[in-house]
């Protein structure tokens, strides 16, 4: 099949530059490759988790950005590396992962991934189709080309035995399983987070020297949580790509305003050069960050959802936050009991996703309950004892946690 790639230096040197970190060894030379012919690339992800998160869109953005220029781009779900467990960025060994576990975590991956990626020019292929069938002889042929003094230099496995700590030797193969994927299909280049450098330079070392190939790396930025840390799934601090119009807008509201650009240059389709005027205008005191944080709600919920959708979640998070009413829609929980443990109901409601938590939310202040007065007038009582009850009355009555998540109680 004859497919014309896009070979205007303007338009490469764009998806070489927005969202990119580093390109190793060289992107001027890889710029040249661009023009010449079409390349084969490939992104990894693991599947760890059954969400994915906006953090996952910014290499999933990049990967779509080379298929649009005409290039065979792979999606690479990671069911055979995720056996090993990924060591970056990590001080301790990750839990194994059974496989069961693996199909429900993909389960909806696709449709996740569909808000981002064209599949009629993105391929999907899983690492467990040539990974579980790799024989003794194989591993050892694959492992003989990389020192091992080079894999246990990586700073996260140093820094867990300087605490007398231990380094599993199935992590010292993840760097090689993942880099044999690049072997196995042959790709021009690799795309991945900077936490993926280390196991894509090793990938780029196998395929050199395994089948005489080289590979060009990219590298894209990781973004922060909503807390101002790095965002991930054991945080509780990601903008899942299945959440709702309303918690997408309001958890982009709630971020720090030093990531206020952070996110419009890696999460939205907002030019460059707009993002550049409203940063100087910021620093120069000339725009309030409440306003770009609801501009750059809009942005990444319509993305995600559509325009109307972030229309509907503007109004809605001014009505909360602004004019201080309850949201017009919350879930509803009729409740055959008239009494329950706190810490249950919590976790019953889904405003809390363990006791462990509720009891945390509670300490810190984070759980009330909501009723109306004869006349009308919210009454609001903060709940102080995780060993409590809650006693449900006749009267409808109102459960908020934090400053986002609310449910309705009535008595069956």
């Amino acid at each position: 099949m004859n497919i014309n790639i896009n070979t205007n230096s303007q338009k490469i040197n764009e998806v070489l530059t927005r969202r990119v970190a580093e390109v190793l060894p060289d992107k001027g030379k890889l710029a040249d490759l661009l023009k010449k012919r079409r390349i084969k690339l490939y992104l990894g992800i693991d599947p760890t988790a059954p969400r994915l998160h906006l953090g996952h869109t910014i290499t999933l953005r990049k990967l779509q950005e080379f298929a649009d220029l005409g290039h065979e781009a792979i999606l690479v779900i990671g069911t055979g590396t995720v056996l090993a467990g990924d060591p970056s960025l990590r001080d301790e060994a990750r839990k194994k992962i059974s496989e069961e576990e693996i199909k429900e975590n993909i389960k909806s991956w696709k449709k996740q991934a569909g808000k981002v990626l064209d599949f009629s020019k993105v391929k999907i292929k899983y690492n467990g189709d040539w990974l579980l069938k790799l024989t003794l002889k194989d591993i050892i042929e694959i492992a003989s080309h990389i020192s091992a003094v080079k894999l246990f230099q990586r700073d996260m496995f140093q820094r867990r035995l300087e605490r007398g700590d231990t380094v599993f030797m199935h992590e010292t193969l993840y760097p090689l399983l993942q880099g044999y994927d690049s072997v196995h299909l042959g790709v021009d280049l690799e795309i991945g987070g900077t936490d993926q450098t280390f196991n894509m330079l090793i990938g780029r070392e196998l395929e050199e020297k395994m089948v005489g190939k080289e590979k060009f790396i990219l590298t894209c930025p990781m973004i922060m949580g909503i807390d101002g840390k790095q965002m991930s799934k054991s945080s509780g601090n990601c903008v899942w790509l299945e959440d709702s119009a309303d918690e997408m807008f309001g958890k982009i509201m709630s971020i720090p305003d030093n990531l206020i650009f952070d996110y419009f240059k890696l999460l939205t389709n907002v030019p460059s050069e707009e993002i550049e005027k409203l940063e100087k205008d910021f620093k120069g005191k000339k725009v309030n960050p409440k306003n770009l944080k609801t501009r750059l709600a809009r942005e990444i919920v319509t993305l995600y959802h559509d325009k109307e959708k972030a229309v509907k979640a503007e109004k809605e998070f001014n009505r909360i936050f602004k004019e201080k009413e309850l949201p017009s829609k919350m879930p509803l929980f009729i409740a055959p009991r008239e009494s329950y443990s706190v810490l249950e109901f919590l976790v019953q409601l889904n405003l809390a996703r363990s006791k462990s938590e509720a009891k945390r939310l509670i300490e810190e202040g984070g759980v009330k309950i909501i009723k109306r007065t004869v006349d009308n007038k919210k009454l609001i009582t903060q709940l102080k004892d995780w060993k409590g009850e809650i006693q449900i009355d006749s009267n409808e009555m109102i459960i908020q946690v934090g400053k986002r998540k609310f449910a309705k109680v009535i008595q069956s």
